[in-house]
C-alpha cells in the first residue's frame, strides 16, 4: 500500500480479493460441480431419470438405466 488508502501497488481497491461472494452456501465446492459431496442425485440430461449420487463414483463416469445416456449432477 504505497499511498496508504488500501488500494495496493497496481490500484485494486479494497474488497477485490479472492473468496468475496464465492460459495452460495453449497460448501467448499459448489452443488453441480465435481466433488460435490456425497449426497444428491445423479440426473439424465436425456430422459430426466433420477438415480442416487454414489460417494466416490463420478456422475458422469455412470450410464442412465433407461436410455443409456451418461449422467450429470443434479
Amino acid at each position: 500500500m504505497p499511498r496508504g488508502d488500501g488500494t495496493g501497488p497496481y490500484g485494486q481497491g479494497p474488497g477485490t480479493g479472492r473468496g468475496l461472494g464465492r460459495g452460495a452456501g453449497r460448501g467448499r465446492m459448489g452443488g453441480d460441480r465435481p466433488g460435490a459431496g456425497p449426497s444428491g442425485n445423479c440426473i439424465c440430461p436425456s430422459c430426466g431419470e433420477k438415480v442416487p449420487h454414489q460417494a466416490g463414483v463420478p456422475c458422469y463416469d455412470l450410464s442412465c438405466p433407461k436410455c443409456g445416456a451418461k449422467l450429470t449432477r443434479e
